[in-house]
């Protein structure tokens, strides 16, 4: 019987394994034990990551469009009740870059929540 090595397939397998790893400092990037571990656990921290990265803007936008209402002399919550109220359909996204970029058209969104309030 002939000797088998399964040559191929293991380098293709290494290979794809160090494609993965490409960046990682240290031992992580060219020993293939070392490299397997740390592959596995950015996968599956990847994951973990982008659900919290929505989190995250989304708190930022909250934050940034609350600095921008106290300023237009209105809290965060009664502003978005206001918009809810008068059916302003701008997202939270689109609201902070308002109160970033154009604070005159922010304000303009604002009193038309205080006007949806009253």
């Amino acid at each position: 019987m002939t000797r088998t090595t399964n040559a191929v397939a293991r380098h293709r397998r290494r290979k794809r394994l160090m494609k993965l790893a490409k960046g990682f400092v240290g031992d992580r990037k060219n020993h293939i034990r070392l490299t397997k571990d740390a592959v596995m656990k950015a996968l599956a921290f990847s994951t973990e990551h982008r659900k919290l990265r929505k989190r995250n803007f989304r708190r930022l936008w909250i934050i940034r469009i609350g600095v921008a209402a106290k300023i237009n002399g209105i809290s965060y919550s009664k502003m978005i009740e206001g918009l809810i109220k008068s059916k302003c359909s701008l997202n939270r996204k689109m609201l902070s870059e308002m109160a970033i970029r154009d604070p005159e058209s922010f304000s303009a969104v604002a009193n038309q929540a205080k006007k949806a309030l009253a």
